[in-house]
């Protein structure tokens, strides 16, 4: 459950200063950044777009990386294969969720459970380009000459157990998220860039098929 659960936050140390994130300063005009955001997000039906993962552990000097694809459609559909090094599938689908790793599946659903219908809510924010107005963040926003940072503080003190802070990478040119970085709250930190990004594309339903 903890993998998918911090895959899940991505999408999810001590709190980010200016200091740490050079080259960004405070957004000039933060309400003209949350309406061009919103505008973009309503007009964006599905992602599909290659991704890159790097995890970096507390315990290892090395970074674990995978690759592999994203789909994304609405309403509150994503799903995620990992092709390397191992392959792992995530699905989401509404409230229903599902993983596979190697030869074993694993159904859940979200309904009734606090915590896994916060973790989707962020998920599907964050593609969605909604999370600025997620009452479980305090949202700072950052931009330097080519993207937003949007640095997400859990004030829910469900999310706090997992992540420490959420940070979103904007990109001007079409206010899509080009990485997500989450760094949890047991010293770990994630990353997810998500390359060669397809817009509005037509997704087939068989793709989010959790069934």
């Amino acid at each position: 459950m903890r993998r998918w659960l911090l895959i899940l936050g991505c999408i999810a140390c001590a709190i980010t200063t200016m200091a740490q994130q050079p080259g960004f300063k405070p957004v000039a005009d933060a309400a003209a950044f949350k309406q061009q955001f919103a505008k973009a997000s309503q007009a964006t039906q599905s992602i599909q777009c290659d991704f890159v993962q790097e995890k970096n552990l507390s315990m290892l000097s090395d970074k674990i990386v995978s690759k592999g694809k994203f789909w994304f459609r609405k309403e509150n559909k994503v799903r995620m294969e990992y092709m390397q090094p191992s392959y792992y599938l995530l699905v989401m689908n509404g409230k229903d969720i599902k993983t596979k790793d190697g030869q074993k599946e694993n159904r859940v659903s979200t309904k009734g459970n606090k915590l896994f219908e916060q973790i989707n809510k962020i998920t599907v924010d964050c593609v969605q380009g909604n999370v600025v107005n997620n009452a479980d963040f305090n949202t700072r926003i950052l931009e330097n000459a080519q993207s937003y940072l949007l640095e997400l503080t859990p004030v829910n003190k469900s999310l706090a157990q997992y992540f420490k802070t959420i940070h979103l990478l904007v990109d001007k040119k079409d206010y899509s998220v080009s990485k997500i970085q989450m760094y949890e709250a047991g010293g770990d930190d994630t990353s997810i860039s998500f390359l060669h990004k397809q817009l509005n594309v037509n997704i087939p339903d068989a793709v989010f098929a959790v069934k």
